[in-house]
């Protein structure tokens, strides 16, 4: 495993993550989510991703069960707030109660005492951004989290609160975690140009297009057990999984890994780590096989003239 700093902090982090969103609490029970983390571990992945939203605190509760077990000093968790957690107004979005209530929820949850990173889950137009990043900033002082970052926020908005963050002397945002594949490339007009000229980190997820990329659905079939086939999880990519066209393309992408010997996938994330200003990639592998496959893309190198064909292929 290979690992980068978090923009221009000194965090290391793996440029493979593990990310908990569809998996933990839906997909992944217990056992298999231990075997999953601790060869997570074993493979050098020290990034774990989730938000206090994935099944509503369950995953977090699945990850508590699980992260006691292990060296506290050589993992980075990062958990998220915005997304409600109950029908009740109060318990959702950007404000300064949400966000107390959501990290000590996580915490709880959890069973920390920190976590490496708190992300705003969204941008909350509803709140007044001083408020949030008051907020935020307070949470860190509390040593509840030790850095904090935006996930889908517009490059605006980004620029404001960095902006407000530097004014008033307060952590400014240090990771930006956004939807990024070969087939989702909006990032590259705006955002991460933004976050590369203030220093953040890209943590992107959504990597392999929720398992499109890896090429599991050629020429659309739908393999029983995949994502595409389970009703709870394929309201992302119904429509990609019937578009013939695009998995043509993947399905070149599958020749292209060829020759470096590699799976489609492999090649789709390392891809995505040879973009500038990409800090780490966050996989949601549902079983240790896919963990394996994903981790191995790390440190593979992909030559300009292929990378000039991905291009072609899945253009900007």
């Amino acid at each position: 495993m290979h690992y980068r700093n978090l923009g221009t902090t000194g965090l290391k982090v793996s440029e493979i993550a593990y990310g908990s969103w569809l998996t933990f609490g839906n997909q992944v029970e217990l056992d298999n989510a231990k075997a999953i983390i601790r060869r997570a571990v074993e493979l050098g992945i020290n990034y774990i991703d989730t938000a206090d939203v994935y099944e509503r605190g369950q995953a977090e509760q699945l990850l508590g069960e699980i992260l006691p077990e292990y060296n506290r000093r050589q993992l980075v968790i990062a958990t998220k707030a915005f997304w409600p957690m109950s029908d009740h107004p109060s318990d959702r979005g950007l404000s300064r109660k949400h966000i107390i209530d959501s990290i000590n929820g996580s915490l709880q949850r959890l069973k920390l005492d920190y976590v490496d990173l708190f992300y705003c889950h969204r941008f909350d137009p509803e709140v007044p951004l001083e408020e949030t990043l008051e907020a935020v900033q307070d949470i860190i002082r509390q040593g509840k989290a030790l850095y904090w970052g935006t996930s889908e926020w517009t490059a605006a908005q980004i620029a404001e609160a960095w902006g407000i963050c530097k004014a008033r002397g307060w952590q400014t945002p240090v990771v930006n975690q956004p939807l990024y594949n070969l087939t989702n490339r909006y990032i590259e007009s705006d955002v991460l140009p933004v976050t590369r000229n203030l220093g953040m980190g890209t943590a992107n997820f959504s990597p392999l297009a929720q398992g499109l990329l890896t090429g599991k659905y050629s020429k659309g079939k739908i393999p029983a057990g995949s994502r595409a086939a389970d009703e709870r999880l394929n309201m992302f990519m119904k429509d990609q999984v019937a578009d013939m066209d695009l998995l043509d393309r993947v399905d070149k992408l599958g020749e292209i890994a060829k020759d470096y010997n590699i799976s489609s996938a492999q090649l789709a994330l390392a891809w995505v780590l040879q973009q500038d200003g990409i800090s780490s990639v966050i996989i949601g592998a549902s079983s240790v096989k896919q963990l394996e496959d994903n981790a191995a893309a790390s440190g593979i190198t992909l030559k300009e003239a292929d990378l000039r064909t991905i291009n072609q292929l899945f253009p900007a």
